[in-house]
């Protein structure tokens, strides 16, 4: 097992500030969270080493881009066995359209994230899903307006539970 060390006050000043400004300068930063560069920096790579920080990005806009439809979609398999769902996992991840999978417990095995130019882009996809081998049932969820966007981890909130 991974020992996780605790994270103080600073490292999740620094981890909030870089969720929500990714391309902040490590000056600026630094200032934010009441340390010097060199220290900051020095924090910074030290989350990226242990996993804490996985990446860097750009939030882009999907409608702009031409993804303005997004759906999501129960699976449910014909059968709950490790080669099943391995098979699943793997056929799944070459769906470029397919922008999140997730195993879940309860009345299906997975759901999917769609993200996708139209109703025609996702009459082809779907039926590219069901063939999928296992694949049983579905069941289709179209996204008529995202109340709430991701914004990253509510690591403020957590510190009050």
């Amino acid at each position: 097992m991974v020992k996780v060390r605790a994270l103080d006050r600073i490292d999740m000043n620094i981890l909030e500030t870089l969720q929500r400004e990714g391309r902040i300068s490590n000056v600026e930063l630094a200032r934010r969270v009441n340390l010097s560069a060199s220290p900051c920096i020095d924090r910074v790579k030290k989350l990226e080493q242990e996993g804490y920080i996985e990446r860097y990005g750009a939030q882009l806009n999907a409608s702009r881009l031409g993804f303005g439809t997004t759906v999501f979609i129960q699976i449910t398999l014909d059968n709950t066995t490790s080669d099943v769902f391995d098979r699943f996992k793997e056929d799944v991840l070459k769906i470029p359209h397919v922008v999140e999978c997730h195993m879940v417990a309860g009345g299906f095995d997975y759901l999917l994230k769609l993200r996708l130019p139209n109703m025609d882009a996702y009459r082809i996809i779907l039926a590219e899903i069901v063939d999928l081998p296992g694949v049983i049932k579905n069941h289709t969820y179209v996204v008529i307006e995202q109340v709430k966007k991701d914004e990253g981890l509510p690591l403020k909130a957590n510190e009050q539970l």
